[in-house]
């Protein structure tokens, strides 16, 4: 029997155990969202604007490790998820998106609701294609899931025209995929590993870099595994935060422009850094020209072309990192007997004296409320099992600092692009795979209105997301700039009409609460948690707050900005006034 291209769509979503449908209906796509109307197996989750739908999706695959899928229809709709998909493509997640087109004889006619999605979303998709024949549309789609989630995943977007979902075919599937141009590598090479674990066992001040292809590839166990049984401490890049326990007594927590001391300067003084599924971004090198000057690095990544892009590499390894680290501890444990435990003796010592030296800390006062006391208590109260998501900015980075995450996949942020907007969506996505989970946004009063139209997502379809509204009045982080870089001309950050989070949950039929003074945070938060709904939480904190350490912008990892420096300068003003 012969079926439509819209059928075909629902079909192979199915094939490809697909259960949940991020999207937001329109003219060209109709006819699939008729069939939606009555299929059992498929559930459409309808957003309120296709950003949101995106992000939900990209929530949902970095909590699942499956392929988020995105249904939107032509023209605004297919451009409204452009920033979604950037975000996805730069932290490779892999999200398959569905988006309506004119009919194909009306292509390049400036159509109603026509805009060229393919050449749009080309430069920030892993593949893209236009559908063009209804036959091709089952293979099209099989491939698509194929090339994002294999190799380094991302974004994939096919492109519907009307007359190819209305026209009708046989329906076949073949379970095999085969795509002659597209080969990833997954073995490392052998001589290779085998270099590495000999450099690893000369080194006397290795590092660990985990990223975040550490939890793409399922390798948090074999991280683990190489840190405890050579003895090396673990720094993971933001993405790669939950890698490695961040309580082990090896973390070291996140490095880069608000990484910890530690972190930081072990990296500066390390003779080898062992990188593992990570890029070298520049928020996690400073200036390239001074980052880890002593070390020799060994770089393992699914993606050649991660390798070399931005810092030199002595010895690159090409694969899947979750095989090469079980090849790589196998060489280490059979082939190299070393005494790592004095072999690291001097290097943890020191470690240990920068962890006294310089802890991540902040000033605690009973009058107003803190960030990073707000975040410390989420995870105090939370026992580290939630999951977190962020949206961008001194949110993201207290959260990153301040949260011990010890388990992968508990920590969902847009690292790459620093995408405003993206941790309630998010939120809704992870809660929609995991119901009976807590997840926690952590917001600022910035980043929330991005898209918090999205809250009525969550009211309809009774997601208990709870939102940690950071609430300084200011687009945080960027007044941070202006304060220490631009004479304190805080232009345009100053957000003076911010709307009462509480009212505002309210009116969408959520639940509002607020908290001024340090001694309300725990009884909020333990409050918010027992509600079966939608939570948002108002936490009034110190505006004045910035995040530190601080690596400036275009310094070395080791030049580092603190709050004690600050002060100390605030003093030397007021005696000379």
């Amino acid at each position: 029997m012969k079926i439509s291209g819209a059928e075909i769509v629902l079909e192979a979503l199915k094939k490809e155990g697909v259960k949940h449908i991020f999207g937001y209906p329109g003219g060209v796509i109709l006819n699939i969202f008729d069939l939606l109307h009555d299929d059992k197996d498929l559930k459409l989750i309808l957003t309120r604007h296709e950003q949101g739908a995106v992000h939900a999706a990209d929530g949902y695959a970095r909590a699942t490790g499956k392929p988020g899928v995105v249904l939107v229809t032509s023209g605004p709709g297919a451009t409204n998820t452009v920033t979604g998909i950037a975000t996805a493509s730069m932290d490779s997640i892999p999200l398959v998106v569905l988006t309506g087109q004119v009919p194909t004889v009306l292509i390049g006619n400036d159509a109603f609701q026509e805009a060229d999605i393919v050449g749009i979303t080309r430069p920030c998709t892993k593949y893209n294609i236009l559908a063009k024949d209804v036959k091709d549309l089952a293979t099209q789609i099989h491939e698509a899931f194929h090339i994002a989630t294999t190799g380094r995943p991302g974004p994939v977007l096919i492109d519907l025209p009307k007359d190819v979902t209305s026209n009708k075919t046989d329906f076949s599937w073949n379970k095999e995929v085969s795509i002659r141009s597209y080969n990833p590598k997954y073995e490392g090479n052998k001589w290779m590993i085998e270099k590495a674990a000999h450099e690893i066992a000369r080194a006397k001040k290795p590092v660990i870099i985990a990223g975040g292809g550490c939890i793409i590839s399922g390798a948090a166990h074999e991280v683990r595994e190489l840190a405890e049984h050579a003895n090396i401490p673990v720094t993971m890049t933001l993405m790669g935060l939950g890698s490695f326990p961040g309580s082990h007594e090896l973390s070291l927590g996140m490095l880069g422009m608000h990484g910890t001391y530690y972190a930081n300067k072990a990296v500066q003084e390390s003779d080898l850094l062992i990188a593992i599924g990570m890029r070298f971004d520049d928020r996690v090198t400073g200036k390239i020209e001074g980052f880890a000057p002593h070390a020799k690095i060994l770089h393992i990544d699914i993606d050649p072309t991660s390798i070399k892009k931005n810092v030199r590499v002595d010895i690159p390894i090409v694969g899947d990192v979750k095989n090469v680290l079980t090849v790589l501890n196998k060489v280490l444990k059979k082939d190299i007997k070393e005494t790592w435990g004095e072999i690291r003796k001097a290097w943890l010592k020191q470690i240990a004296e920068w962890k006294r030296e310089h802890p991540l800390t902040y000033e605690h006062r009973e009058d107003v409320i803190k960030p990073q006391f707000v975040v410390e208590k989420i995870h105090e109260l939370t026992k580290g099992d939630a999951i977190i998501t962020t949206e961008v900015g001194q949110n993201q980075m207290w959260a990153a600092q301040f949260y011990k995450f010890d388990k992968p996949r508990r920590f969902l942020t847009s690292g790459g692009l620093g995408t405003m907007g993206y941790g309630f969506p998010a939120a809704i996505g992870a809660q929609l795979a995991y119901p009976d989970k807590l997840v926690i946004d952590i917001a600022g009063d910035g980043s929330i209105q991005m898209n918090i139209q999205e809250l009525a997502t969550a009211v309809i379809y009774k997601l208990p997301v709870k939102v940690a509204i950071l609430n300084n009045r200011f687009l945080g982080m960027v007044r941070q700039w202006q304060e220490l870089f631009y004479q304190e001309r805080y232009s345009h950050t100053n957000l003076d009409v911010t709307p009462d989070f509480v009212e505002l949950a309210h009116a969408y039929g959520a639940v509002g609460l607020r908290a001024t003074k340090p001694n309300e945070v725990e009884p909020v938060l333990k409050e918010s948690f027992k509600i079966k709904k939608p939570v948002f939480i108002d936490f009034v904190i110190d505006w004045r707050e910035k995040v530190y350490p601080m690596v400036p912008a275009g310094a070395t990892l080791d030049t580092m900005l603190f709050e004690e420096k600050e002060k100390k300068t605030e003093k030397k003003l007021k005696a000379v006034k």
